[in-house]
C-alpha cells in the first residue's frame, strides 16, 4: 500500500477500534440494562399490588396486555390463573410460553400469594433495535473514518506527491537545473527535496564527465580506424598488388569495418544515443547488407543462407539500428551453427532469424541479455551482442523474443510496432 493508503488505514483502524470497543460494550451492556429494567417493572408492580391489598383486601388486580397481576387466597384462585403460572414458588421465574418470554415474580405475604407476570416482548424488540443501531453505526463509522482518513492523508502526503510528480519530469543529465526544493514545503519534505537536488547535481556531473570521455575516446578511436580504411582503399586501387596481398587487405578492411561497428554499438550501449534517422527501409535489402560481412564465414561452413522476405516489404524505422541488431543476431547464428542453415523470415510485423545450431540451454535463457554473458565457449566475442540488440529494441519500442532447444537451433524474433 502507498503512504496515503497506509495513513488512511491507520486512522480508520484507530476509529474502528475505539468506536468498535464502545459499540461492543454497549451491545453487551444493553442486555443487562434491559434485564434490570424488567426486574424494576415487575418489582414496582408487585409492591403496588401488596400495598393495594393492604388497603383493600377485596380489590381485583388489573390485567393488561403485557402485565398481569394475581392475588391467590385459596386453591380456587390458583386454578383461575393460566396453567403456565400455576404452582410457582416465591421468587423470580422465567417462563417460555407460546413463543414468548415471560418473567414471573411470586411473593407470599399475609398468607396470600401475589403473582405478577410480565411479557418482555417489547423489551426484546427495543433491545434488538438498539443492537441493530449499534451495528449500523459501527459500519457507518468504518466507512466515514476511512473516507475522512483518506482525505486527510491526501492533504498530508500532497507535498510528497507533488515532489514525486516533479521528479518524474526530470531526465538524466537534465541541464535545466530545476530545483525540487520549494519555499512552501514542510521541513521533512524539504529535506527530502534537498537530498534529491544534491543527487541530481551529482548525476548531472557524472553524466557530463562520461559524455566527455566517450566523445574523446570515440574521436581517438575513429581516427585510426578511418586511417586504416583509407589505406586499404588505396592499396586495393593498386593495379600491381598480388592476389595474396589483396586478400589480406580485404581481411584488414573487413576487420576494421567490424571494429567501427562494434565501437558505434558500444557507444550506443553506454550512452543510448540514436544510431540514425527514421526512414523507409527495405527489410530484405537490410538483411542482405547485414549478412554480407559474414558471407565468407557462411561459405566456409557450407551453410545454407535463406531469406524469405519479400523485396517490397518496407517499414519506417531506423536503418542503422536494424542493421546493427541484424549483424549481431546473424553473427551469433553463424558462430553457433556448424552445419545446416540460417533462415530469415518476415510475417505480421515480425522479423525472425532461425538457425540449426547448438541451441540454448533453458537455464541460460533469462541471462541472454546480460552484459558479458556467454552461454557457450564455442563462439567468439565479448558477450555484448545480445545486450546491444536488447537495448536497441527497448530504445525504439521493438520487442525481441527467443525460442530455442538444445541441439535443435534457435529462433530470435524482432516484433515491430504496428
Amino acid at each position: 500500500m502507498g503512504l496515503r493508503t497506509r495513513v488512511a488505514h491507520a486512522l480508520a483502524t484507530f476509529c474502528i477500534v475505539m468506536v468498535g470497543s464502545l459499540g461492543i460494550s454497549l451491545y453487551f451492556v444493553s442486555d443487562d440494562i434491559e434485564e434490570t429494567h424488567v426486574e424494576q417493572v415487575i418489582n414496582l408492580e408487585m409492591d403496588h399490588q401488596v400495598k393495594l391489598y393492604r388497603k383493600h383486601a377485596d380489590s381485583v388486580p388489573q390485567i393488561g396486555s403485557s402485565l398481569e397481576s394475581y392475588v391467590i387466597s385459596d386453591v380456587d384462585d390458583e386454578f383461575q390463573m393460566p396453567t403456565y403460572l400455576r404452582g410457582l414458588n416465591p421468587g423470580l421465574h422465567e417462563v417460555y410460553y407460546n413463543f414468548q418470554d415471560i418473567r414471573v415474580l411470586v411473593r407470599r405475604e399475609y398468607d396470600v400469594k401475589f403473582v405478577v407476570a410480565y411479557q418482555t416482548v417489547l423489551h426484546e424488540q427495543r433491545l434488538s433495535e438498539l443492537r441493530w443501531m449499534i451495528l449500523s453505526a459501527l459500519m457507518l463509522v468504518v466507512a466515514i473514518s476511512f473516507a475522512v482518513g483518506y482525505f486527510i492523508s491526501g492533504l498530508l502526503v500532497k507535498q510528497v506527491s507533488d515532489l514525486a510528480d516533479r521528479v518524474k519530469l526530470l531526465a538524466p543529465g537534465d541541464t535545466s537545473s530545476v530545483m525540487l526544493t520549494q519555499p512552501e514545503m514542510d521541513e521533512e519534505v524539504a529535506q527530502l527535496a534537498r537530498a534529491l537536488d544534491d543527487y541530481q547535481s551529482r548525476i548531472r556531473r557524472m553524466l557530463q564527465r562520461e559524455q566527455e570521455f566517450t566523445a574523446n575516446i570515440s574521436h581517438e578511436l575513429r581516427t585510426p580506424i578511418t586511417t586504416i580504411l583509407t589505406s586499404c582503399e588505396l592499396l586495393v586501387a593498386e593495379s600491381d598488388l598480388p592476389d595474396r596481398m589483396l586478400v589480406r587487405v580485404h581481411r584488414i578492411e573487413a576487420a576494421t569495418t567490424r571494429m567501427g561497428e562494434q565501437l558505434q554499438a558500444l557507444l550506443f550501449l553506454a550512452r543510448e544515443q540514436a544510431l540514425g534517422v527514421m526512414e523507409p527501409v527495405a527489410i530484405a535489402e537490410c538483411v542482405y547488407d547485414a549478412a554480407e560481412p559474414l558471407q565468407e564465414k557462411i561459405d566456409q561452413k557450407k551453410l545454407t543462407f535463406i531469406v524469405n522476405v519479400a523485396p517490397e516489404i518496407i517499414l519506417t524505422l531506423n536503418r542503422q539500428a536494424l542493421h546493427t541488431a541484424l549483424i549481431n543476431l546473424l553473427r551469433n547464428a553463424v558462430q553457433y551453427t556448424k552445419s545446416g542453415f540460417i533462415r530469415v523470415d518476415f510475417s505480421d510485423q515480425c522479423l525472425s532469424i532461425t538457425d540449426s545450431g547448438i541451441g540454448i540451454e533453458p537455464a541460460y535463457l533469462p541471462l541472454l541479455y546480460e552484459r558479458f554473458f556467454r552461454g557457450s565457449a564455442q563462439g567468439e566475442g565479448l558477450g555484448i551482442g545480445l545486450p546491444i540488440v536488447k537495448r536497441i529494441c527497448n530504445h525504439y519500442g521493438w520487442t525481441i523474443k527467443v525460442e530455442s532447444m538444445p541441439g535443435c537451433g534457435s529462433t530470435f524474433h524482432i516484433i515491430f510496432p504496428v
